[in-house]
């Protein structure tokens, strides 16, 4: 400020000379030719991290702030607009500070007083270091949150469901073929990246590309739990443990890689056609209050994931219901627990109540059986649980 003084004063210099000589025609022009010259500022040399300009031509309401030591825009914002968040506006007049965070002694800052700003607020008593991130000319706009899926590709690999008959009829129906060896005869599991062989080939229409669904039977001659004296049995229950890839094709054999697997692929798995499957996004539930209200028909978990014992967030489970009860894929379902509100011991005996455990989504529905995937759990999920919409 005190150079563009010094500079303004050095200016009129000749013009106070040409007074003393009197005024000509030519000298009418004076005045406004002085104004002109006054509006151009030069900046003295000094070390700068940036490329300022030499000269700077100033508009009407505009000044120059030569920059001192411990200067930032935050504190022209406050200085010359009355408010430390109206720093970009600075930083548009000034393009050639190419980050805003830094500035240095002797820069000449082009600031615009008349500029309006809105007025700081209360809460706005942040420090230079809070913004330091901040850039100028950017919509604030919320971050995306990431959608969180219900049902994704990993848990297709491992999916598990009942087949009403037994698993030899299934498996025959829907065309599957077996794994009869592997690359790697010293090895007893297979996993990604390894290869396989499967019976069948160019005679059954395989072709380089294809995929596979490797499935295993993990449970003949399933009978509900509550069956203690099995009578009827449901059928096999059986589980996917993997993607292979046909990468090489004879007449009644083929070659695969294992692209995904979770648990290992073992000689003698059934290879069933794959089939895409569609992610599903997630969408809880808010009516989570224990006790629950239990809505018919009332459904309960059957099996859990590799026969486990308990479930939590992320496993599979089976129901004992399915379309035909009214159960379709993407319906959540609360599970819930019936207890006693008191210790059993009292006589009569106590009040129960439907305690709240979690929410589970159906990912695949048959009949009369549903597979679902835990999507929350506020304690572990058992066989026996019940499952309401």
């Amino acid at each position: 400020m005190h150079q563009r003084n010094w500079l303004c004063a050095f200016a009129a210099i000749p013009f106070l000379t040409l007074g003393l000589y009197g005024q000509t025609a030519d000298d009418a022009a004076a005045p406004d030719d002085q104004a002109a010259q006054a509006e151009t500022v030069r900046t003295a040399a000094h070390a700068s991290r940036w490329d300022y300009p030499k000269t700077t031509s100033l508009e009407t309401g505009q000044q120059i702030h030569v920059v001192a030591k411990g200067d930032t825009l935050w504190d022209l914002g406050t200085k010359y607009l009355g408010n430390p968040f109206a720093w970009p506006q600075i930083w548009e007049l000034n393009k050639w500070v190419k980050d805003p965070h830094w500035i240095y002694p002797g820069d000449p800052i082009v600031v615009e007083a008349s500029r309006s700003t809105v007025a700081q607020s209360k809460d706005q008593n942040l420090s230079s270091d809070e913004v330091a991130d901040l850039q100028p000319d950017l919509k604030l706009r919320p971050k995306r949150v990431q959608d969180e899926y219900a049902y994704s590709f990993q848990d297709f690999i491992q999916l598990p469901y009942l087949v009403p008959s037994s698993a030899e009829v299934y498996f025959k129906q829907a065309g599957a073929v077996r794994v009869v060896g592997q690359e790697d005869s010293t090895r007893n599991m297979m996993a990604e990246g390894d290869f396989l062989y499967v019976n069948g080939g160019s005679d059954q229409g395989f072709k380089a590309g294809d995929r596979l669904v490797i499935t295993t039977v993990a449970a003949r001659k399933f009978y509900h739990p509550d069956d203690k004296r099995h009578q009827k049995v449901l059928g096999d229950v059986v589980e996917q443990c993997g993607i292979i890839r046909v990468t090489r094709v004879y007449p009644r054999q083929s070659v695969a890689i294992v692209e995904h697997s979770l648990d290992g692929i073992t000689k003698g798995g059934y290879a069933l056609p794959f089939v895409e499957p569609v992610a599903i996004i997630n969408h809880l539930r808010s009516d989570t209050a224990s006790p629950v209200q239990i809505k018919d028909p009332t459904s309960k978990i059957i099996y859990i994931w590799h026969n486990e014992a308990v479930a939590a967030g992320g496993d599979m489970v089976i129901m004992d219901h399915g379309t035909q009860e009214g159960f379709n894929v993407g319906d959540i379902l609360l599970s819930a627990r019936t207890m006693p509100l008191a210790d059993g011991k009292t006589k009569p005996a106590p009040d129960t109540t439907n305690y709240y455990l979690g929410q589970v989504i159906v990912v695949k529905a048959g009949e009369h059986s549903a597979t679902c995937r835990v999507l929350r759990s506020r304690s572990e999920v058992l066989v026996g649980d019940l499952l309401t919409r």
